[in-house]
C-alpha cells in the first residue's frame, strides 16, 4: 500500500519502459492518505489531558518536558506532513516553505513565520505554542531566534548527530513524533511501510548497475555527490548503491557544477535526480523539466542510462518536503526502476 493516494500520475518519473509524468500538483501527495494500518478517527487525540505532561529526549540528546500540546508550533519541513496527517493544532508555522501539496499551506489560521531566510519571529510570540518542533531549515542562529519568540515553549530540537544514517534518523525521529504526540501506533505503521520499501528495493538492485545523482537547477544539470549530495545521498545511504562516479562534493541544494562531459564519462547505468526548479520555481516562470533537459543534452546521450531511460526523477515538491513518506515514494519508484532494468 502506498502512502500517496493513488491516482494515474501519482508517482514521480521513472523512465525505462514506461515514462509516468511527474506534475507537482500530483507527485508525492501523502497529504491524503492515512498510514497503513492506521484509524486517525478511533486514535486518541495528541493534547489528551490524560497523556500530558510527558519528557521525552529530542534527536539533540536533550530532555524535555512537554505540559501539553494544544498549541503546536512547527518549523522542520520534514514534519509538515505528518502534523497534517495526525491532524495535530498547528498554531504556527513557516507555511512559505509547505509543499503545495500539504493542506495546512493554505490554512489561514497558521500564522505564517515566512522562510528560514527572513524569519518573522513576532508570529511565535502571537501564538505562543505550547511545544515547537523545530529543526532543518530553522536550525543554528534561526533556531535561537524561535527560543526568544517562545520562551514557555517545549522546544523539540529535531537535529541529530552528524554521524547518524539516514535510515537512523528517520526512525528516531518519528518515533519521537509518534511519542510526543500520543502517536505511537500510527508512527510505527508508517515506519513499517518505510522499511518493507527499503528491503523491496535492495532486493530490485543489483549492484553491478552504476548510479549517479543529479540535481536540475537554473536550467543546468549538475552533480549530487553519494555522500551528502542533496536527494541522491540519501538513496545511496538507504540502500548501498554503486556509485558511478564517487567524486566528493557539497550539499548545496542545486548541486555541484561538474562538466556533462565528466559526467558522461562516467557512464551510468542509472540516473537518480532531484528537479529543485519544480519546487521552487517562481509563479509564471517556466522552468524546463528536468527530463527534458537531460534527454536534450548532446553530451549525455550515450550515457546508458539516458539511451536506455533509466532515469528517475524525484517527486516535483522532493525538495520541500524531503520527508519518510517522500523517501518511501522515491524507493517505491526506483523498486519499479531496477526490476526493469534486471
Amino acid at each position: 500500500m502506498s502512502l500517496t493516494r493513488p491516482t494515474a500520475t501519482s508517482r514521480p518519473i521513472a523512465t525505462l519502459a514506461l515514462v509516468a509524468a511527474s506534475a507537482l500538483l500530483l507527485a508525492g501527495c501523502s497529504g491524503n492518505a492515512e498510514p497503513a494500518g492506521t484509524d486517525s478517527e478511533s486514535a486518541p487525540a495528541a493534547s489528551d489531558e490524560s497523556y500530558y505532561p510527558i519528557t521525552v529526549t529530542d534527536m539533540a540528546g536533550n530532555e524535555v518536558t512537554i505540559e501539553s500540546a494544544d498549541s503546536v508550533g512547527i518549523t522542520d519541513n520534514r514534519f509538515f506532513q505528518l502534523a497534517a496527517d495526525w491532524d495535530l493544532p498547528v498554531t504556527v508555522a513557516p507555511r512559505d516553505l509547505m509543499s503545495p501539496n500539504n493542506p495546512l499551506v493554505d490554512d489561514e489560521s497558521i500564522l505564517n513565520t515566512g522562510t528560514h531566510r527572513e524569519p518573522d519571529f513576532e508570529q511565535f510570540v502571537a501564538a505562543d505554542p505550547d511545544v515547537i518542533i523545530n529543526g532543518y531549515r530553522y536550525s543554528g542562529e534561526t533556531a535561537d531566534g524561535v527560543k526568544e519568540a517562545a520562551p514557555d515553549a517545549a522546544f523539540i530540537d529535531m537535529t541529530g548527530p552528524e554521524d547518524q544514517t539516514v535510515d537512523e534518523y528517520v526512525t528516531q525521529s518519528v518515533t519521537l513524533m509518534g511519542e510526543i504526540f500520543n502517536k505511537e501506533a500510527e508512527a510505527q505503521a508508517i515506519l513499517d511501510q518505510f522499511h518493507a520499501a527499503i528491503d523491496d528495493a535492495k532486493a530490485a538492485y543489483d549492484p553491478a548497475l552504476t548510479v549517479m545523482g543529479l540535481v536540475t537547477a537554473g536550467g543546468e544539470i549538475n552533480y549530487s555527490n553519494p555522500f551528502d549530495g542533496r536527494g541522491a545521498s540519501v538513496f545511496f545511504s538507504l540502500l548501498d548503491l554503486t556509485p558511478a562516479l564517487d567524486t566528493e562534493g557539497s550539499e548545496s541544494h542545486t548541486g555541484d557544477s561538474v562538466s556533462l562531459e565528466a559526467l558522461a564519462e562516467a557512464n551510468a547505468d542509472v540516473l537518480i535526480v532531484l528537479d529543485r526548479d519544480a519546487a521552487v520555481s517562481e509563479e509564471g516562470e517556466k522552468a524546463t523539466p528536468a527530463l527534458e533537459l537531460i534527454n536534450g543534452s548532446a553530451a549525455l546521450a550515450n550515457v546508458p542510462a539516458v539511451k536506455n531511460q533509466a532515469i528517475y526523477v524525484f517527486p516535483a515538491d522532493f525538495y520541500l518536503t524531503e520527508d519518510v513518506f517522500a523517501f518511501t515514494t522515491v524507493l517505491e519508484g526506483l523498486t519499479e526502476l531496477f526490476s526493469s532494468a534486471k
